[in-house]
């Protein structure tokens, strides 16, 4: 054990020592320059699907339309993380009204799975993969909520190239490809294929492996869905031929999802929630989703001088890391379907409750367990994309499938998987989050909005399960506290902290673990250490970016994207 330990710190030591060729400006990290355009501007996780938005743009649409072209798209060719079987979250800002506006379009669990059928299999643990696993897909219901209130261009036109693409095939991207051949190993490793797999088998590993780097991959079956959708409207996929099918399929495989859950499935409008840090104000959805965990530990670490500390400092990173440990025990209590509980939302993002938190942070020593809070009640892999247009209305969009290409189910003929965000309910008894029919589970996606003086400033995401709140505050530090521009933001190395306790039922006892990425030097390493962090090495687990940012002054947009992904900045 202590010879592998030391290997890995040498393995990270030395690709510490590797890194991208000399800029003339701009932090040494940094991969590129930011992008700047007047008119619009797109950041996804592929290329492709950024001009897909950029060509809507240049059609008269507005950020809308092409945050919805461009998901389509990214359904298509990024499978491994989303598609229209999950969920949606957004953050609109519509310049006319100068008004953010929120959309929950995450699904439901099953009116016909019950806590007592978990009870009677026997199961601890809501299974990661397979029928239990399988929530009401929200996506498509999504798009039609925000193009209702929102769209210019009609939905046929807006669906058209991702119908386009997935007919005609695209290009599979390095990224993408390389978790793809990781879902086509996990389904080799089995000594028997379920029978719920046969079908992504069918869809996603055509001759038998999932397409390599360069590799054309078609999905006509997508392309026959996604059309009925553009032709026939939202009800197409939750009360006609497709839930329809949908239904059948479940049936078959052993999954409870049926036709009325489908039908019965609506999206909720909701107020963002904000805190003001250092005179920027951060926006964030309310729960079922952990997006209030930024607020909670930017409110944690309002106090300190972090700026002083120096950036991915000892101090700098411990800090970071014990107020995730912190917040992340009320995550674990708390955060759940709001319809199902009274949640303490203004409570837990006060800075009032902040200071009393505050007070568990140890600047010497890492913290091995943490109670959860006592707010007091008062009465009364996911994808990210943003995008912005010419009327300076932004969209900041998250949409996912929860884990990997979602629960494994791919009904007949349709093309798409449905998600697996039901393993994220838990089982135990009283629990905020413990499963219980038509309830909303604990949701990791979260998109973020920036706002100063009443005016945009900044539409950005983190993906990536539970690295979303440390990213998201990761990046408001970088810009906010050490001046980077965006793509510097982005850019720099990032530290992910692993174990806290979860709204799955698991407890943290020990401390947990921290890893780091290679651009944070030896010494800072060892000083964590030290302080009595554990820490773990991994790879390709700290989130993908994008933003884009408002510059008031000049009237223009700065795009970045995650340089970690395949994706793309572009506008014009």
């Amino acid at each position: 054990m202590k010879a592998l330990s030391v290997a890995l710190i040498m393995l990270f030591f030395m690709s510490a020592l590797a890194s991208a060729g000399d800029r003339l400006t701009g932090k040494a990290f940094a991969t590129r320059s930011v992008v700047i355009a007047k008119h619009g501007m797109a950041a996804t996780s592929h290329p492709l699907a950024t001009q897909v938005a950029l060509d809507i743009l240049k059609k008269g649409g507005n950020a809308i339309d092409a945050a919805i072209a461009a998901n389509a798209a990214i359904g298509l060719m990024e499978p491994t993380g989303n598609g229209i079987g999950g969920d949606l979250f957004a953050i609109v800002w519509i310049n006319k009204d100068k008004k953010l506006y929120g959309l929950n379009a995450s699904g439901r669990s099953p009116y016909a799975l019950t806590l007592e059928e978990f009870k009677k299999r026997g199961l601890k643990k809501i299974p990661t993969f397979g029928p239990l696993s399988v929530s009401v897909p929200g996506c498509v219901d999504g798009w039609f909520e925000l193009h209702e209130r929102f769209g210019k261009l009609p939905m046929k036109e807006i669906l058209e190239p991702a119908i386009r693409y997935a007919r005609e095939g695209f290009p599979v991207t390095q990224v993408i490809g390389y978790y793809w051949q990781r879902a086509e190993q996990r389904i080799k490793a089995m000594k028997e294929v379920p029978e719920y797999y046969q079908n992504f088998v069918k869809t996603f590993l055509p001759n038998g492996r999932a397409p390599r780097e360069g590799e054309i991959f078609r999905n006509p079956d997508l392309a026959n869905t996604l059309e009925k959708i553009a032709n026939e409207g939202r009800d197409a996929f939750y009360k006609g031929e497709i839930a329809r099918t949908i239904d059948a399929y479940c049936k078959r495989v052993g999954s409870f999802l049926r036709y009325r859950d489908l039908a019965e499935h609506t999206s909720t409008w909701v107020e963002p929630v904000s805190t003001n840090y250092r005179g920027y104000d951060v926006w964030e959805l309310p729960p079922n989703g952990q997006g209030i965990a930024v607020l909670q530990m930017l409110n944690i670490l309002e106090a300190y001088d972090l700026k002083a500390m120096g950036h991915n400092s000892a101090d700098y990173l411990h800090h970071l890391i014990e107020a995730k440990k912190i917040v992340y025990e009320d995550r674990a209590k708390f955060y759940s379907d709001p319809d199902f509980n009274e949640l303490p939302i203004q409570q837990l993002i006060s800075k009032e409750y902040a200071a009393e938190r505050r007070k568990l942070l140890n600047p010497r020593r890492a913290s091995r367990r943490i109670p959860a809070g006592d707010p007091k009640l008062e009465s009364g892999d996911t994808i990210y994309l943003t995008v912005a247009d010419d009327e300076r209305n932004m969209v900041s969009l998250i949409q996912s499938n929860y884990s990997g290409f979602g629960s494994g189910l791919v009904p007949d003929g349709l093309g798409f998987g449905l998600q697996n965000r039901g393993a994220l309910f838990t089982l135990e008894e009283g629990h905020f989050n413990v499963y219980a029919p038509h309830k909303r589970p604990f949701h990791t996606i979260i998109p973020a909005f920036v706002t100063k003086d009443g005016k945009p400033f900044l539409s950005f995401g983190v993906m990536g399960g539970a690295m979303q709140p440390q990213g998201h505050v990761q990046i408001l530090c970088n810009i906010i506290d050490f001046g980077m521009n965006v793509q510097e933001a982005g850019d720099a190395p990032r530290f992910r902290h692993f174990g806290s306790s979860q709204p799955t039922g698991e407890i943290m006892t020990d401390g947990g673990e921290v890893a780091l990425e290679s651009g944070i030097p030896m010494e800072v390493m060892r000083e964590l250490v030290h302080r009595g962090h554990r820490i773990r090495f991994v790879s390709g687990s700290f989130g993908g970016y994008q933003a884009i940012m408002y510059d008031a002054k000049n009237d223009v947009y700065h795009g970045a994207s995650e340089s970690r992904k395949d994706g793309q900045a572009a506008g014009y």
